[in-house]
């Protein structure tokens, strides 16, 4: 079946705040299936908040891919059977910290993505992942993960498009900057031409919820594969579940009309402009 029920959670998780982000998420996973949700986003870092002071508190937070988090998140998958796609910190075999990100369902975690674009301070904290977007089958379709400062790259997200995903999730921190009256923030945006030009589906999930002096975008939106929203950003920077029902097999046709294609169109032997300077 190709139409499926996204939900992103915009949530407020407090830095810290172990069991109570996680009891957080796992609400926001039990709303989402209770409004027929098949696919539930939620934000980068989910689990530990966002703005540490130092390493050593990055560190106190950090788990595996086989922490409580994770393992909560894989119990509500197969109690609502859905797929949940969020973000936590990784502390890895190798004993580095990673950005990470999860999809998991009611067969257990599926894929672990480390975020290879690091923004900031994340960089004092994390090492950057050396792995492409993960792509995998699901019971809803083809689903690729991202995460927040990765949607910054076309290179990155035409590597998910052309590794076949339908539904792009990208969990998201967005911290908030300047921008001009009435205009749309420029995270949204850019959600909408990833999907428009890679004719792929994304719901980037972010957060609220000041944190250590920090503000967001809470520009939690879903994109069609034509670009346009179905749902957000909220129009207030507060916990809020948004719902839209897309139908994947209108990200399998890339057809632009009778003549175009947004991915045999491509001409690769043109786009090597040599190394950045």
């Amino acid at each position: 079946m190709s139409a499926v029920r996204v939900a992103c959670h915009q949530l407020a998780p407090v830095v810290g705040e172990l069991a109570a982000n996680r009891e957080r998420a796992l609400a926001a996973i039990d709303a989402a299936a209770a409004a027929g949700a098949q696919v539930v986003v939620l934000p980068e870092l989910v689990s530990s908040g966002y703005v540490f002071e130092d390493a050593a508190e990055a560190h106190a937070l950090a788990e595996p891919a086989d922490g409580p988090t994770l393992t909560g998140w894989a119990a509500r998958a197969a109690t609502h059977d859905v797929l949940i796609a969020g973000g936590f910190p990784e502390r890895g075999d190798d004993g580095r910290l990673y950005n990470s990100a999860a999809l998991v369902d009611a067969s257990g975690v599926r894929a672990v993505y480390r975020k290879a674009h690091l923004w900031d301070r994340e960089s004092l904290f994390f090492t950057p992942g050396d792995e492409p977007p993960a792509v995998i089958d699901t019971a809803h379709g083809r689903i690729g993960l991202i995460v927040c400062y990765d949607l910054e790259f076309p290179e990155w997200t035409r590597a998910a498009a052309l590794r076949g995903a339908e539904l792009l999730c990208v969990p998201t921190n967005w911290p908030l900057l300047p921008r001009p009256p009435s205009e749309r923030p420029m995270e949204v945006l850019r959600t909408m031409v990833t999907a428009s030009t890679n004719r792929m589906a994304v719901a980037a999930c972010d957060r609220c919820g000041a944190e250590r002096g920090v503000e967001w975008v809470a520009g939690t939106a879903i994109a069609g594969p034509d670009g346009w929203l179905l749902a957000g950003p909220p129009e207030r920077a507060e916990p809020q579940l948004l719902l839209a029902d897309l139908d994947l097999a209108d990200a399998r046709d890339k057809a632009l009309g009778p003549r175009n294609d947004a991915l045999a169109d491509r001409r690769p032997a043109l786009y090597d402009a040599g190394p950045h300077t």
